[in-house]
């Protein structure tokens, strides 16, 4: 199957970012979004992304404006994903959202068209159903900063159709990225099976009182030779998208830490609009957080 027509639902921090650089490797791409609201926001993202683009893949002035002329803006979803060979899904982590939302895909996406979730750590085969096209269900999970962090994950379910699969990660390689196939279902899929439980232990120190963020961070810096440390991290993945995965996870058995850190993390930031990179605040201030100043990690290290 040739993908022509690719559908983004979701213009947030990462759907917009999942749509600019498929349109950037040269596919028209419909974002679709709830409202007028939220298409405005995820157009002040593309604008972002331009400015990324021109700076850190060296595009040109030509190639960004041949890249914003492949991308259209819809509220109707039945309009959206009109004729369209994969849609992706990039809308809140939560169930029931994603339920309702594949409810009304199923009703009004042609049947050639192929459904992928973006979810981080939900299952597709929690959703196959749903879809009433399990055969033509998977997962392609992209990593925030998608032009510099080119992964894509791909993960089918029992029932999917490898042709399907296949062509999901011939699609993947075709907008520049380097797949990670997945054998089997698995929560988190590879890259957070891994981010997951070390963002998890940063926060619970954090809310333990055991440490501040800056210290956690310089810390992780500084022992394990990395540019970024955990809140750095969950600024960029946005803490919306943290809290819901959080939540989530604070209702299984065994993970009862989790629930003051859910807590925690509506009240302090969330409620407070500290929503992360795309907010201009997190757990830092941006566009120039302090663990990207040179001194950052010359200063003493110390526990609270």
């Amino acid at each position: 199957m040739t993908m022509k027509k690719i559908v983004v639902a979701g213009g947030g921090t990462l759907g917009s970012q999942i749509a600019y650089q498929t349109a950037f490797s040269g596919f028209d791409v419909t974002l679709y979004d709830i409202n007028d609201g939220a298409i405005s926001a995820a157009k002040s993202r593309m604008a972002t992304w331009d400015q990324a683009y021109a700076h850190e893949v060296h595009a040109t002035p030509e190639q960004i404006q041949a890249t914003n002329a492949r991308l259209t803006y819809e509220t109707d979803l039945g309009v959206a994903v009109t004729d369209a060979d994969l849609v992706i899904e990039a809308i809140p982590e939560v169930v029931d959202i994603k339920n309702k939302f594949y409810s009304q895909l199923a009703k009004v996406a042609p049947t050639k068209t192929i459904f992928a979730t973006n979810t981080s750590t939900l299952l597709p085969s929690q959703f196959a159903a749903i879809t009433q096209r399990p055969e033509k269900f998977l997962a392609l999970h992209f990593a925030n900063h998608i032009w510099a962090n080119n992964t894509a994950e791909i993960m089918g379910h029992p029932t999917t159709d490898p042709v399907v699969y296949d062509t999901v990660v011939d699609f993947a390689h075709a907008i520049g990225m380097i797949t990670i196939e997945l054998h089997k279902e698995q929560s988190g899929y590879v890259l957070n099976s891994l981010l997951i439980p070390w963002v998890d232990a940063a926060l619970i120190l954090w809310v333990k009182g055991i440490a501040d963020v800056e210290t956690i961070d310089k810390t992780w810096m500084l022992a394990g030779g990395s540019p970024i440390g955990p809140f750095g991290i969950l600024d960029e993945v946005g803490l919306r998208t943290a809290y819901n995965i959080m939540l989530a996870a604070s209702q299984q058995p065994g993970k009862e830490d989790l629930v003051t850190v859910v807590q925690k993390l509506k009240v302090d930031m969330l409620d407070q609009n500290k929503l992360g990179q795309e907010s201009g605040q997190g757990f830092y201030h941006y566009p120039d957080p302090a663990f990207r100043q040179p001194e950052f990690l010359t200063n003493s290290v110390t526990s609270v």
